[in-house]
């Protein structure tokens, strides 16, 4: 029926629906239910447009289907992923972030709603004219409207609200009480909710927990390599409470013998128990500010799994012969017994490294020196494939005993990070290397050769600031770009290459086939090393225990290829949201440390350029728009090509990599922006 329902709008534009029914002589009260439901489908397909009188097809120069993202105090932007259009809130109310909507080109008006994505809300009860009312943390610019009230709410109360029509106002009900608004961590607390986190463990998990041993017992060592004499220690963060990797090394006439130790997780967390289930629903730990909302329970990933010292733990261990040279000419892989000697931090470590004695690591210096040159030899070996190092930047936010933000600064690294990182990619790649070549299931980590039209973005940026780059987009590879950033490290352009490049990758996922790693120049890679705090660490343990160790039937190979490529698909939506929700985070406790610096004047550099103004990133990672609108001097024209505002007048542009001196002008701590503006000179001029 929907061929002949668009054959008519091939005849003219608007059609109401007694006119359809008529035009197709429809005769039946089936015929005509089978009718609005085509309309119906056709609405949703986005095809027709129903404007309560007429149906119409829907003109793709007229109308524009997207989702909203709110940008600034003035202005939301809708993309459909090709086009995007700027929008006045003062036109468009009652709308929410993430709403799918239609908007009319020529007015700017949001015409329909087809899916709102918020259905819970955080917020705290209010005493307003001597009514208790919900004020949520987030502005929406509407109304709301509770329609029963708990008696047990009281003025500061901070509230877990759904919506239950999105009407105006919009009316809610309280699913939650999680505290007082002045309780240290209940801002982020409220965050989690409205995002949804998973908080709580439920009563079947915890009655799970209560059969799994606090230690090694005599049946866990059973079919395990026993490496307790082996000098063994773990290097993590400071505030680490979760240990899933471990480290021996021994030097070899030829080069190392270097052991990767990882948590048996698989041993402890059987396949579809309680506690399985719930950490396939989380996927991943979150990290943030204040807290680690893990995926296994506490009993397990700072207890039993957790690879702690001076106590007996089951790993699964990477054993693998490096050469002079830094390749990797053997490995085997095995269930294994080890006993941690010593706990070592990055922060120490580093200190040693740069020639400070520590005494509490005297045990195993040597060990640790040798760690350290035959990390030397992978990063040497990881430079000549062309793995591509990209300059990135790690906030760290100090919170006070209240719970708020009191210093941001960037995190810095030393080689003890960079050790361990070799370290763990060579286990993955050995892991990764053993089931593909034996044709066995694994999850394995993706990351896709960027597509054309991201990767163009580089050259047209070479070229803007006059670099020798002629890489054909469709015919980029890992090693001719790496050699190409590394070329430039000198360069005061490397930051604003290094960033576009960055930004043209294609995002890392996770996918039944082996199809390689982009950025690391690898054909095969998984993830292998953090199955307390990774899902998908855990299923390839899984893989390696029951065709590799148990040895079983390969007849369910094909089966459980199947099962991994439908778990990679909902594990890679649980990564992207964890990041998502660690970057809201600290969005919000950095506008909460520039709230007591509103005035304070800033250097930093143009990080983002969009026709609504440009992002200016300080050293410490907080990063502020500019809108154009207070760029008062003269009228900018966005150019896409080059990301750079240029002044009508072509006198001045801003661009990527720019420095500039700010002042920070406002926060919305809520919504996590910041709004600089460009200082003023003693002659009037912005600079």
């Amino acid at each position: 029926m929907e061929d002949k329902i668009l054959a008519l709008f091939d005849q003219k534009q608007n059609w109401t629906l007694n006119e359809i029914e008529a035009a197709l002589n429809l005769r039946s009260t089936e015929a005509f239910v089978q009718l609005v439901k085509t309309l119906n489908v056709l609405e949703d397909k986005h095809i027709l447009l129903n404007n309560h009188h007429h149906y119409m097809r829907m003109d793709a120069n007229q109308y524009l289907v997207g989702k909203l993202k709110d940008i600034s105090r003035f202005e939301w932007m809708l993309s459909d992923g090709v086009q995007k259009i700027y929008l006045p809130k003062h036109k468009n109310e009652g709308l929410f972030v993430d709403d799918l909507v239609l908007v009319d080109i020529q007015t700017k008006k949001v015409v329909r709603v087809y899916e709102h994505t918020i259905h819970q809300l955080t917020g705290t009860m209010v005493r307003r004219k001597k009514q208790l009312v919900f004020h949520s943390d987030i502005d929406y610019h509407c109304e709301f409207q509770l329609k029963t009230m708990d008696p047990s709410l009281r003025p500061g109360t901070k509230v877990v609200a759904q919506i239950t029509n999105y009407a105006r106002p919009v009316e809610i009900k309280i699913s939650e009480i999680i505290g007082n608004e002045k309780d240290p961590g209940v801002d982020i607390t409220s965050m989690l909710y409205a995002n949804k986190v998973r908080m709580h463990f439920n009563e079947k998990v915890q009655k799970e927990l209560k059969k799994i041993p606090h230690e090694v017992r005599d049946q866990d060592r059973e079919n395990r390599v026993d490496l307790r004499s082996l000098i063994t220690f773990t290097i993590d963060g400071d505030d680490a409470k979760d240990f899933d990797d471990a480290i021996s090394i021994e030097r070899k006439p030829s080069g190392y013998r270097l052991y990767v130790h990882i948590a048996d997780v698989s041993h402890y967390v059987q396949t579809k128990s309680a506690i399985d289930r719930e950490a396939f629903a989380r996927s991943t730990s979150i990290y943030v500010c204040d807290r680690v909302i893990p995926m296994l329970p506490f009993d397990l990933s700072n207890g039993i799994c957790s690879l702690n010292p001076n106590v007996d733990r089951c790993t699964l261990t990477v054993q693998m012969e490096i050469d002079a040279t830094g390749h990797c000419t053997s490995y085997k892989i095995y269930p294994s017994l080890i006993h941690s000697n010593q706990r070592c931090t990055y922060k120490k470590v580093n200190q040693l490294l740069e020639g400070n004695v520590v005494s509490e690591y005297a045990r195993i210096r040597n060990q640790l020196f040798d760690l350290e040159a035959c990390a030397y030899l992978l990063e040497n070996q990881a430079k000549e494939r062309g793995a591509i190092q990209f300059e990135t930047k790690e906030p760290a936010i100090v919170l006070n005993d209240k719970g708020k933000a009191v210093d941001v600064y960037e995190k810095t690294r030393g080689y003890a990070e960079e050790m361990i990182e070799q370290c763990m990619i060579l286990a993955n790649v050995c892991v990764a290397n053993c089931l593909h070549q034996a044709h066995l299931p694994c999850m394995y980590r993706v990351h896709l050769k960027p597509n054309p039209e991201k990767a163009s973005t580089i050259n047209t940026m070479a070229l803007a600031l006059h670099l020798s780059y002629d890489i054909m987009p469709d015919e980029i590879e890992p090693k001719v770009l790496a050699q190409f950033l590394s070329s430039l490290e000198e360069n005061e352009a490397y930051p604003i290459i290094s960033m576009i490049s960055l930004r043209a990758m294609e995002k890392a996922y996770y996918d039944a086939d082996c199809l390689g790693h982009f950025g690391l120049a690898l054909e095969e890679y998984c993830h292998f090393t953090s199955p307390i705090r990774r899902y998908s660490d855990l299923v390839v343990h899984r893989m390696l225990r029951k065709y590799l160790f148990e040895k079983q039937d390969r007849e369910q190979v094909s089966k459980d290829i199947h099962a991994i490529g439908q778990q990679a698909e909902h594990v890679s939506e649980k990564e992207r949201e964890a990041i998502a929700i660690e970057r809201l985070v600290n969005d919000y406790k950095k506008a909460e440390y520039m709230q007591k610096n509103i005035g304070r004047v800033y250097t930093g550099m143009i990080s983002g350029v969009q026709k609504f103004g440009f992002f200016v990133e300080l050293s410490n990672t907080i990063e502020g728009l500019v809108p154009v609108h207070t760029l008062m001097d003269d009228f900018y024209i966005f150019d896409e090509d080059t990301l750079t505002l240029q002044a009508r007048s072509q006198k001045k542009a801003y661009q990527l990599g720019q420095k500039v001196r700010v002042v920070c002008t406002g926060v919305d701590v809520p919504k996590g922006h910041v709004e600089f503006a460009l200082i003023t000179s003693q002659n009037g001029k912005k600079h």
